[in-house]
């Protein structure tokens, strides 16, 4: 379904195919402390090269789209849809800024699911954030997604437990409340 990865040019925001020449963002994002503790990541994957195998074989995965979000042709971060379920039209997105609070996000994840619902037959994208990153839940809200429930104590980060917010947007919803994307469009 991911077999072909677009670039997508907002305002904002180009969202382009990750590659190898991405991978200095990459690490300055999975060194970043802050970022560690906002997506949850205990694991020490910072070896320049395991990121640039990584980001050089993205583009062989049809199950999966990951972008980098680029601000006038600097990586500012990635947008991932991945855990795709053909069966039951879903997938999860995550979305990670090195840059984030100056509209980024909100470009990047509007312009993927446009895309993703004019040229896809998805029918559902979730996500997890959490209950800390009130920055992200917010943003989530605005551009659409709906809160479906809370995993309790779902992190443990330095001694303590953290709520994870689960939340979708599903096609009808998308296509009747963006202007851009309109029935018409979809396949």
């Amino acid at each position: 379904m991911f077999a072909t990865k677009p670039t997508l040019v907002g305002e904002l925001v180009t969202l382009r195919p990750v590659g190898p020449e991405h991978v200095a963002g990459l690490l300055e994002g999975v060194r970043d402390p802050e970022l560690r503790r906002l997506t949850g990541s205990h694991a020490d994957a910072d070896e320049p090269a395991f990121l640039a195998q990584w980001y050089a074989t993205r583009k062989d995965h049809d199950d999966r789209l990951d972008l980098a979000v680029c601000h006038d042709d600097e990586y500012v971060g990635e947008i991932v849809l991945n855990e795709l379920d053909t069966d039951n039209l879903s997938c999860n997105l995550r979305i990670m800024l090195t840059r984030p609070g100056k509209g980024f996000g909100t470009e990047a994840i509007t312009l993927l699911l446009d895309h993703v619902f004019a040229t896809t037959p998805l029918h559902r994208v979730s996500l997890g954030v959490y209950a800390f990153n009130e920055r992200a839940v917010h943003v989530y809200k605005k551009v659409g997604f709906v809160q479906e429930g809370v995993l309790r104590d779902a992190l443990l980060w330095e001694g303590e437990w953290h709520d994870e917010i689960v939340m979708s947007v599903l096609r009808e919803e998308w296509v009747t409340t963006k202007p851009g994307i309109g029935a018409s469009k979809l396949p």
